[in-house]
């Protein structure tokens, strides 16, 4: 019997390392494309890139592949299909082209709306490297304060302001000053986030295995014994952190960034939130000259393959031959239809939005669809606030970091109550937000716009709470929907000024709110989530990660983005290097590795 078990493992081991090391394939960063720096340009030119509306006649002839949506999910597949030569059209329902990668303005002042902050972009580094060559050396980073980020727990008459400093041994050592006494409590904390961040490679591994081999690693329970990263899953990060320490404020630092995947602390899974703790141990940067910059830079490589990135091109639907097989897709363009036809269809738009409203009815109801369906569920609606303000950033007290003010420190009952209470009464206690500055990160901001300052202030709310206005034309909602608005813009301006005292009435000279119902106009989220399908325990286990990857149960149609992967930027961009890995028939987190080792530049000899 062992030597059958002993024969069994030793075959299921060589089909894995032959799926995982095995390259016929493509490489798309077998060379390296980095070149000269070139000046950043202003906001006009960049239009011409970004702003570029469909029309039939701008569509490539004898497409690879139909891209649709424009975020980095998508903007990342075709980057990568078109660095091996394949020509690719992406299309964007916006009237522009990034996703939560784009910037809006108003009033002279530009707002980006989902990126804040990316952390693991030392150089030299995987996730770096790639996305050099996926920009062709272009993107520049801008490293933010240490500390990056800082907790505010508390009411305005005891307010305690922890900082969360970089490096991975300066963030534990601050963390002890702030807490004497809890010392192994944070170097447990510290460890069990690095154990279980390392584990993140079987995730990947589960969604490029022939699914066989992936269910069979599921079904066998090998996935939580191979991984530490499954074996934490399906503990919440409030069991983990209330099991290290009795110290409440240390509980609430120790959970702080939950806000950055959108699940309170019992919701949330501690191998999702040790990803995030890793990601920033090294840092945390910004993109300078704002978030338009990283489309800006992606979308010329697309285009020197033939492709094409077009805006204001809502898909409808897929196009499908008899044989169920897409083959193309439907863009409204007024009243009609105009059908683009292609080998293979990628759906950036996120898993809701591409089975139930691209798909028709009868392919919907396929159970192969439904139980990818039934595997997830929406993430939480997003609530964000801009602010343009008239003074500079010395004047305002304003820094290139972020901070996190929740109004005390029992984070599950301040956002379990607020989530399910009265709207207009949860309008006036806001529990969680961010406040960062985009124009204080951004030195090419400083030198064109003096004197003048961006805040973006983000937190959650229900979509329901504004679901009665959805069908309403989006700059003129009724008199109800406005006011309750700005109730919370009030609410939440009342908390900025007291943390930030030189934010006053008198500075601020423009100020408007996105509501969930506004995110589901904009990006296309179905509840007005900001980070996909919901990131709870339940999408970290082994089961889901093996059932939802690029390949849907539809020939030739294909998912990337944060919902086949993570969410935020690098979650996305993961998405789109998974999908890559699946059509092109390499892996390419390997790939991405590799890279890292081949641009690392040599050490010096000793003499």
């Amino acid at each position: 019997m062992w030597l059958s078990i002993a024969i069994v493992c030793a075959l299921l081991l060589a089909l894995i390392l032959k799926y995982v090391f095995t390259t016929p394939g493509p490489n798309p960063f077998e060379k390296d494309s980095r070149e000269a720096v070139r000046e950043i340009v202003q906001r006009k030119e960049k239009n011409k890139v970004l702003k570029q509306g469909f029309v039939a006649s701008k569509v490539p002839e004898n497409l690879d592949a139909v891209v649709v949506g424009s975020g980095i999910g998508g903007l990342g597949i075709a980057v990568l299909l078109a660095k091996v030569g394949k020509k690719v059209l992406v299309l964007e329902q916006h009237d522009r082209a990034g996703g939560c990668c784009h910037t809006f303005t108003e009033k002279g002042f530009e707002f980006d709306v989902g990126i804040h902050y990316i952390g693991d972009l030392q150089e030299h580094k995987p996730f770096r490297c790639m996305l050099d060559q996926m920009t062709d050396g272009q993107l520049q980073w801008e490293p933010l304060d240490n500390p990056y980020d800082w907790v505010v727990l508390g009411p305005p008459e005891n307010r305690r302001r922890y900082p969360i400093y970089s490096g991975r041994t300066r963030f534990p050592e601050e963390l002890k000053k702030c807490f004497p006494g809890e010392e192994k409590a944070i170097d447990e904390y510290i460890r069990l986030s690095k154990k279980a961040g390392r584990g993140i490679w079987l995730l990947a591994l589960l969604k490029l295995l022939p699914s066989p081999i992936a269910k069979f690693l599921v079904h066998t329970g090998l996935c939580r014994r191979l991984s530490f990263f499954f074996e934490m899953a399906d503990r919440s990060l409030t069991e983990v952190v209330n099991g290290l320490t009795e110290n409440k404020d240390l509980r609430a630092v120790f959970t702080y960034i939950f806000g950055t995947y959108g699940n309170m602390p019992k919701d949330a899974s501690f191998s999702m939130h040790s990803l995030l703790v890793t990601h920033y141990l090294n840092g945390a940067w910004y993109p300078k000259g704002g978030a338009t910059e990283i489309a800006y830079h992606m979308i010329p490589i697309i285009e020197k393959a033939g492709g094409a990135v077009l805006v204001r091109a809502p898909v409808n639907r897929v196009l499908f031959n008899g044989a169920n097989e897409a083959i193309g897709v439907s863009v409204m363009k007024g009243q009609e239809e105009v059908h683009i036809h292609a080998p293979m269809v990628i759906s950036d738009a996120g898993i809701f939005n591409t089975y139930q409203k691209l798909l028709p009815k009868e392919l919907q109801a396929m159970p192969a669809i439904q139980k990818q369906l039934s595997l997830m569920k929406n993430g939480e609606g997003g609530l964000s606030v801009f602010v343009g303000l008239d003074g500079s950033k010395e004047e305002l007290g304003l820094k290139a970091d972020n901070y996190w003010i929740f109004r005390e420190n029992n984070l599950d009952e301040l956002v379990d109550e607020y989530l399910k209470g009265d709207r207009e009464e949860s309008a006036k206690k806001v529990p969680i937000l961010f406040v960062a500055s985009p124009s204080a990160k951004d030195p090419v901001w400083q030198e064109k716009n003096p004197g003048k300052s961006t805040v973006s202030l983000v937190s959650f709310a229900n979509y329901e709470w504004f679901e009665e206005w959805k069908d309403a034309k989006v700059t003129n909602r009724a008199a109800e929907y406005k006011a309750l608005k700005q109730d919370f813009i009030d609410s939440i301006l009342e908390v900025v000024m007291d943390v930030f005292p030189n934010i006053t009435r008198d500075k601020i000279e423009y100020v408007d709110a996105g509501t969930p119902i506004t995110n589901t106009h904009y990006i296309g989220a179905p509840k007005g989530e900001i980070y996909g399908a919901d990131h709870g325990r339940a999408r970290f286990s082994p089961e889901l990660n093996a059932t939802i990857r690029p390949q849907t149960p539809l020939k030739n149609l294909y998912l990337t983005g944060q919902d086949v992967f993570l969410c935020g930027f690098a979650g996305a961009l993961a998405g789109a290097l998974t999908c890559g890995s699946v059509l092109l028939k390499r892996n390419l987190h390997l790939d991405a590795i590799a890279l890292a080792k081949r641009t690392r530049p040599a050490k010096p000899k000793a003499e």
